[in-house]
């Protein structure tokens, strides 16, 4: 039985003398631990003054090291050893997955299952593993394998070896390797995809010069063969690519060409589905004249989200509030459920006058703890449901919680430099702890001000309904200064700042976006002008002080341009106030709520809704978890037309 993730070891025991020693024995020793850890990481183990850091809560880091060096060539009873002793430490996955890949790496299967704790993470070790259950379960690793070969890119090397066995007993067959080809084909790996057109014999050949031609002139698929391959074997997948290639590169050719050699293609119901499914989609977001009488007809057979979502939005779009009850009404139950389309058969019920029903759905709609739910409880005059759960700790508890493992060695990275490994010891124990244990350590990251932590163990523990741990009130003397002083919002800013950035002061978007109002360079450089203030550079916008009073001033001049209106200085926030000019340039809504779904962009939409759902949340803690008097919007921004007169000139 595994070690529970709390319980102490005799390693933590030991480290006890150092828990009780002075501070300035503390820093001695954080340094020779930070010493030997950089050492232990370069393999210098010259340098590593054993002494030092012996009875360190740390030392299994580089103890972690030192074994990694060793792999393969250490038993799998030393890594069954290090990982139950290490149990309560992110070090006992880490150490495993290593030893799966040295070992898988070196043919030592039966050590790999003997370390092994079902499938591992990762597809090299997934190979690896797999591998090595080809003797002891071969039917459940030829199923793994084959979905591992089903992928349109290239796999690790480690993969090889699996590969090569699936294809010498016949697991991967010819069939198996074209539908890879056309995988590759699809995602554009054209290497790949010629490797594999290279494994077929000559019986494919007719396929694959069809594939050739198609790449060249891609609507030459209206006159390709409506059988290809051994016993048509190479149709199905061939059609269902090209098509998909088609339908992303020209939507209109590709439901042209649909059209046409649909009726004579003898595929199965399931495998057109897949070619309607992805027609359909592309035909409804790019709006393609002609077409909406076909999706129409085949969507009650998609079982498609993603596409019965689009059919209700352009209903919307179009005030079509019949077809919006219609379509809805197809949806899968879970989907139907949720607080948005529940407000959405609310609105529709309304429009048509039935205002029992409308009730009804609002009602419905108005539990949940979200944008729409806030709406629809506006539509029936109630109070928000915010679902609040409240934890108590005490003092006591609290110092029970500062003397586990887990907390020891979080503050013993933190001092040392290490926040990045802090953080896997942290989501470690919230993941693996019971829900109570959890909580203890999110009241404990509370007190200490970790807020970005502590946003993060609300998630790894799955603790929606802890609001004052998930919207803690970080920075909240700045956001109130930068927010009297430009005349912003202050629970707006918040908001704004727990969806950019969830409190990382560091944070980097992929775009390059900065710091906790996730500024571009650009945007902090412009407002810094604006301001009569030096540039602060890449770094200097990262100090969290400076990272508001610019985000704050660049989000009120958003609010100018869009006369106050938050919904679409929120939009401009995320996509650009170009894109929004746009977007109301080229729609007139006359409602917020059809403004918001008529966001072409997923990712601004759901920002949106979710910014100004957290500054409920936010406005609401700080009057002591009472929603009263917090409204979603205000009156001007529930009664103003969402169109160009909105944009200030």
């Amino acid at each position: 039985m595994q070690a529970s993730p709390f319980r102490s070891t005799l390693r933590t025991l030991c480290a006890s003398v150092l828990i009780g020693l002075p501070a300035a024995s503390w820093a001695a020793s954080d340094e020779a631990m930070r010493d030997a850890l950089n050492a232990a990481r370069q393999q210098q183990w010259q340098q590593v003054d054993e002494r030092a850091i012996e009875g360190h809560i740390l030392s299994g880091y580089v103890e972690y090291h030192r074994l990694r060096n060793q792999l393969p060539n250490v038993s799998a009873s030393q890594v069954l050893q290090f990982i139950d002793q290490h149990a309560d430490s992110p070090l006992s996955e880490w150490i495993r997955g290593q030893a799966i890949a040295n070992y898988g790496y070196a043919g030592r299967f039966g050590d790999l299952l003997t370390v092994a704790d079902g499938e591992p993470a990762g597809t090299a070790r997934q190979c690896y593993y797999y591998t090595a259950l080809l003797d002891r379960a071969p039917e459940q690793a030829r199923a793994a394998g084959l979905d591992l070969w089903r992928i349109g890119s290239s796999q690790p090397d480690a993969c090889n070896g699996l590969f090569n066995r699936l294809r010498s007993d016949g697991t991967i067959n010819a069939t198996a390797i074209w539908e890879r080809k056309m995988l590759a084909w699809q995602a554009d790996e054209t290497r790949l995809s010629s490797y594999l057109g290279g494994l077929l014999s000559g019986q494919w050949q007719t396929a694959l010069d069809t594939v050739a031609t198609v790449s060249t002139n891609p609507r030459a698929i209206t006159s390709a063969p409506t059988c290809l391959g051994p016993e048509c074997a190479a149709t199905a997948a061939f059609y269902q690519a090209a098509m998909q290639r088609l339908t992303r590169d020209d939507t209109p050719a590709a439901f042209a060409a649909w059209q046409q050699i649909a009726p004579r293609l003898n595929l199965t119901s399931l495998e057109r589905q897949v070619i309607d499914e992805e027609l359909a989609f592309y035909a409804l977001v790019r709006d393609v004249p002609g077409t909406l009488g076909w999706v129409d007809s085949v969507l009650p057979s998609l079982e498609s989200e993603r596409v019965l979502e689009l059919r209700v939005r352009r209903a919307l779009a179009d005030r079509q509030w019949t077809e919006v009850m219609h379509w809805i009404a197809e949806m899968p139950a879970s989907q139907q459920e949720s607080s948005r389309w529940q407000y959405w058969l609310g609105r529709a019920n309304e429009q048509l006058g039935n205002r029992e029903a409308a009730n009804a759905r609002y009602q419905q709609a108005a539990t949940d703890r979200s944008f729409y739910g806030f709406a629809a409880a506006d539509k029936i005059n109630q109070p928000y449901r915010l679902n609040h759960e409240r934890n108590h700790f005490d003092d006591t508890t609290r110092a029970q919680t500062a003397q586990l493992p887990v907390v020891q060695r979080t503050e013993a990275l933190l001092r040392i430099g290490e926040d990045g490994l802090a953080n896997s010891e942290w989501l470690h124990a919230i993941q693996h702890g019971s829900p109570q244990q959890a909580r203890a350590l999110a009241d404990y990251a509370a007190h200490q001000q970790w807020h970005a932590r502590l946003v993060q163990t609300t998630i790894a523990g799955g603790m929606w309904d802890a609001l004052e741990w998930r919207f803690p009130p970080a920075y909240r003397d700045s956001f109130m200064q930068w927010g009297s002083q430009t005349g912003v919002d202050p629970f707006l800013l918040m908001a704004i700042t727990r969806r950019e950035s969830a409190y990382n002061p560091v944070a980097l978007s992929p775009a390059g976006a900065r710091g906790l109002m996730q500024l571009m360079p650009g945007t902090a450089t412009q407002v810094s002008r604006q301001l009569g203030i030096n540039d602060p550079g890449p770094y200097g916008v990262l100090e969290p002080e400076l990272n508001i009073r610019l985000g704050s001033t660049y989000l009120r001049d958003k609010l100018n341009r869009y006369q106050g209106n938050r919904l679409a200085a929120t939009a401009a926030y995320n996509a650009g106030p170009g894109r929004v000019d746009q977007w109301l340039g080229s729609n007139s809504m006359e409602s917020f709520d059809l403004f918001v779904e008529s966001i072409p962009f997923r990712e601004t939409r759901d920002y949106v809704q979710a910014v100004l759902s957290y500054r409920v949340i936010f406005e609401s803690l700080a009057n002591g978890g009472s929603s009263e008097g917090v409204s979603l919007l205000n009156d001007n921004e529930q009664a103003v037309r969402y169109d160009r007169a909105l944009v200030r000139r």
